[in-house]
């Protein structure tokens, strides 16, 4: 990147977007941008001294950033390529740079500990940071949700490692140059982008060629995938019960959870789970694997997992006592709300359990309302609102209803508007709630909690 004085942002307030943005703060230099409406990512921004407006005008950006010598442009795919800002950069000669390709120079610049997979890459490689953090050796972080341990999504050290959360949306984790990197899953996602499965697939196997020489990879087992490694890169592979990283003794009472982590350079007993979720002891296994190839002694290992405190929306308990559990998780994709229901049920097997679902995306919708359906229809209810579009048009005969006609006989369901949602909540009795999904029913997830608390 060139000697810059000012940053701008194209889609200022997304989870990604921010981190680069706190890191460029960091740095001293103009932080400012545009994004679509207010959040609390974006006023803590604001606070931070970034400068936001949330109207499409060339006229709002400030005067530092409309030096084309001295000013990066970074946006996101999801911004529309009419946007008038992205316009105005675009004919005047800026260096504009999608978020990735800056991710991309720091993994150049840093050894970078990557983790990709179409879920469980949020919380594997917030763990990941937190084990390094607390550690000897320190990281940077780039993350895709807000960690509990420090309230944010980005760490900024002077250490030689940058932990970096690797999206595949758009194909942007081939700009990356990872030195090691974990594969956690590789389900067809993003359709809409890839096309078709073999699309997606093919995208991870050229993701495993970027790899730099003397790295490693960390491949959960059994994925449909094949890699494509280049000479003097080392291959792990990972799961619950198997593989070279794995866990043994895994005790699960009293919502503890403990385990052996079992290893080819060293074994750690008596691992405890800060975050006691039983889908993330494989997560735990993912991001100690490549803490501990990273240099992490056998007690930084087991002292980062033990005061691993979670992520922001990830199986995120609002509530727990013995008359109410309520609880916010961003599971969009089918696999994710399987292992979301899986674990829960694991950890309440004789409660009702119930879920409000937002669907995101209409593609989505399209192409696994079957596979959402059999992924729900592990809960006891499941209420469903209409879908979120995010960057989409609607698309016609898809709607939450082919969901709601695929769950299984026996699953009390029901759809209600989005609108409705505090009404039902304050008229409707739970033992066990889970509000799932990526789009912006979790801004009600506050105000569920208190009438939720006011009823017990």
């Amino acid at each position: 990147m060139k000697d810059i004085k000012a940053v701008y942002f194209v889609g200022a307030g997304g989870i990604g977007m921010s981190a680069i943005a706190r890191y460029f703060l960091g740095r001293g230099v103009v932080v400012a941008g545009y994004d679509k409406t207010p959040s609390d990512l974006t006023r803590q921004l604001e606070k931070e001294g970034m400068l936001i407006h949330y109207e499409e005008d060339v006229n709002k950006i400030p005067e530092a950033c409309k030096q084309a010598d001295s000013c990066l442009v970074v946006y996101t795919p999801a911004i529309p390529a009419d946007h008038q800002e992205l316009q105005y950069f675009r004919n005047n000669g800026f260096e504009i740079q999608k978020r990735a390709q800056v991710l991309g120079t720091l993994t150049r610049q840093h050894k970078g500990l990557c983790v990709a997979g179409t879920h469980g890459k949020t919380t594997t490689s917030t763990m990941c940071a937190h084990i390094m953090h607390q550690s000897h050796l320190d990281c940077n972080a780039f993350l895709g949700g807000i960690s509990k341990n420090y309230g944010t999504n980005y760490i900024l050290s002077n250490s030689d490692f940058v932990v970096i959360e690797a999206d595949e949306f758009d194909r942007s984790f081939h700009w990356l140059s990872p030195w090691m990197t974990v594969i956690t899953s590789t389900d067809p996602d993003h359709l809409d982008i890839y096309g078709t499965k073999e699309a997606y697939l093919e995208s991870f196997r050229h993701y495993t060629e970027l790899i730099q020489p003397g790295g490693a990879l960390i491949i959960h087992r059994g994925l449909e995938m094949k890699e494509n490694l280049q000479n003097g890169v080392t291959r792990y592979d990972y799961a619950l019960n198997e593989g070279d990283f794995h866990a043994e003794n895994i005790q699960i009472e009293n919502g503890e959870i403990t385990f052996d982590f079992i290893s080819p350079i060293e074994n750690v007993s008596g691992v405890q789970l800060g975050q006691p979720i039983p889908i993330n002891i494989e997560n735990g296994i993912a991001a100690m694997a490549m803490a501990q190839l990273a240099g992490c002694t056998a007690d930084e290992l087991r002292n980062g997992l033990r005061t691993y405190g979670g992520v922001d929306r990830r199986f995120d308990f609002k509530l727990k006592n013995d008359k109410i559990v309520f609880l916010s998780d961003y599971a969009h994709h089918p696999k994710e709300i399987y292992q979301s229901a899986k674990s829960i049920r694991e950890l309440y097997r004789d409660r009702k359990i119930s879920a409000i679902f937002q669907p995101h995306l209409y593609t989505r919708t399209r192409d696994f309302y079957k596979d959402f359906a059999d992924a729900l229809s592990q809960l006891d209810e499941v209420i469903l609102t209409e879908i979120y579009p995010a960057r989409e048009q609607p698309i016609e005969g898809v709607t939450s209803k082919l969901i709601y006609n695929n769950l299984r006989p026996g699953v009390e369901k029901q759809i209600i508007q989005k609108a409705n949602v505090l009404d039902f909540v304050k008229n409707h009795d739970f033992d066990v709630l889970i509000v799932l999904g990526a789009g912006d029913l979790d801004n009600m997830v506050p105000q569920i909690t208190k009438i939720l608390q006011e009823k017990v």
